[in-house]
């Protein structure tokens, strides 16, 4: 019994820590969409900035207009540039999740598995158990009473 208790509590481990590595899973899965949709936003921006840019062209542009949209399409990309790191981290965040999920999700599997196996043979040791005492019972029945 104690054994049970021992491999029991060793399954509420295992299950305590798989469910909090897919809390963080899923975090990281939404800080990662986050960061995607803030990147197609910048990259959206900045072709709807080039787009203005070009129209602008048409109609003519001075010097310092034309070195204050370089400037700006700079720090864009620079931004741009940046949001893709993040992106990039979070990906990496995302799969260092994942295993660290799907390790506590095989350790847990294996702890319900003993405790499954555990109980089969607590059950079959009981099932002897009330077949022994049937057949002493039995036996006892049959015999001449004197």
């Amino acid at each position: 019994m104690a054994t049970n208790s021992a491999i029991d509590t060793l399954v509420e481990l295992a299950t305590t820590q798989a469910d909090e590595a897919a809390k963080r899973l899923g975090l990281a899965i939404r800080a990662c969409e986050d960061s995607e949709q803030k990147l197609a936003l910048l990259l959206q921006y900045r072709d709807d900035y080039q787009a203005r840019f070009q129209s602008g062209l048409v109609s003519g542009l001075t010097a310092a207009a034309y070195r204050n949209f370089r400037n700006f399409m700079d720090k864009l990309d620079l931004a741009i540039s940046g949001q893709q790191q993040i992106v990039d981290d979070a990906k990496r965040r995302i799969q260092q999740e994942r295993s660290t999920w799907q390790e506590t999700e095989r350790k847990r599997m294996s702890y319900d598995t003993l405790a499954g196996r555990a109980l089969r043979e607590q059950q079959r040791k009981e099932s002897r158990r009330d077949q022994k005492a049937m057949d002493e019972f039995a036996t006892r029945a049959s015999l001449p009473k004197t």
